[in-house]
Formats: C-alpha cells, sequence, structure tokens
C-alpha cells in the first residue's frame, strides 16, 4: 500500500493465504464476484487496489489501512472450524492483544468475529476478522489500520461487510 507500508506488510501475507487471484468486476459502486456474491463499495476514501491476489482489496485514499473481501470456495479450509479460519487471518501479527473474540452475523450466517492488536514489520496494528461459511465457500472479511488510526475506517469496513450478499454470478 502506497504510503503505508505496515498496513501492505500485513496483507501481503494475509492476501497469499487466498486461493485466487482476483475475480470479479465493479459496476454502480458494487464489487460482483466470480464466486457469487458481492458487497457495497465504500463510498468515499478508499479505493480498489488491483495489485492483490484478493477477491477484493482495498486501500485507504487519505488514510492509512486496508481492506479484504476474498472467498475460498471447496477445499479442506471450507470444512475447519471458523473460529479456527479467523485466526489464520491474523498468523502475521506478534505480541498479539485480542480484543474482540466471538461470532456475529454476515449475511444472515453465522461468522466468526475478531479484533487483534498486534505488531506487523515494526509497527503496532489493529486487525478486524470475520469468517463466514456459505457452502461451497468461506469467505472472509478483513481490514488492518495502524491501531492509533483504526476507529477512522471501521465504520466504512462494517458497512462494507453488511452489504454481503449471496447471489448467482452474473
Amino acid at each position: 500500500m502506497t504510503g503505508h507500508p505496515f498496513a501492505c506488510a500485513l496483507l501481503a501475507p494475509l492476501l497469499l493465504a487466498g486461493c485466487a487471484t482476483a475475480t470479479g468486476r465493479i459496476e454502480n459502486g458494487m464489487f460482483y464476484s466470480a464466486k457469487g456474491y458481492r458487497v457495497t463499495l465504500p463510498p468515499t476514501g478508499w479505493r480498489v487496489d488491483a495489485g492483490q491476489r484478493a477477491d477484493l482489496a482495498l486501500r485507504g485514499a487519505a488514510r492509512p489501512g486496508g481492506m479484504v473481501v476474498d472467498a475460498t470456495c471447496g477445499g479442506r479450509e471450507t470444512a475447519r472450524p471458523l473460529d479456527v479460519l479467523a485466526r489464520h487471518l491474523t498468523f502475521g501479527l506478534t505480541r498479539r492483544d485480542v480484543l474482540e473474540n466471538g461470532t456475529s452475523t454476515v449475511g444472515g450466517r453465522e461468522a466468526a468475529h475478531s479484533v487483534v492488536r498486534g505488531v506487523a514489520d515494526g509497527r503496532t496494528v489493529t486487525v478486524e476478522a470475520l469468517v463466514v461459511r456459505a457452502d461451497p465457500c468461506v469467505h472472509d472479511f478483513l481490514y488492518v489500520a495502524p491501531s492509533e488510526a483504526f476507529d477512522e475506517g471501521r465504520a466504512a469496513f462494517r458497512a462494507l461487510v453488511e452489504s454481503f450478499v449471496l447471489e448467482p454470478p452474473r
């Protein structure tokens, strides 16, 4: 992420954990995934980072941080417990402090949810991660920002997650 290398350092290994290259299209402020879902893009302050391997990666235009939406379809990942998959999204952190851990609802389905503060590339960041299963896929949502700026982008991330809808690919 240009200008914010700490977010890039954490997101890069996490994005590599995804199974696919970027798939989908953007129309009228919506991202339509070829994997059968859509989300509404934040209206301002975020831009698409097309160079990532996730289905959708966004970076802060005027603020540090990034968001990722990705789906893994098929394979053994889809059979693992959601809380285990959510922990995998924060493996890049050291000196971890779990701030929130539990369940939530995404698109009408149960999701594992966690917020973890830790160190990535020598900087303190906070990561919010949600994982939801919608057979045959597991959907990951990730928001990473420097801890002191985390709250600035959290509402936009929550709106992105809440906009998640399963639908047949168009």
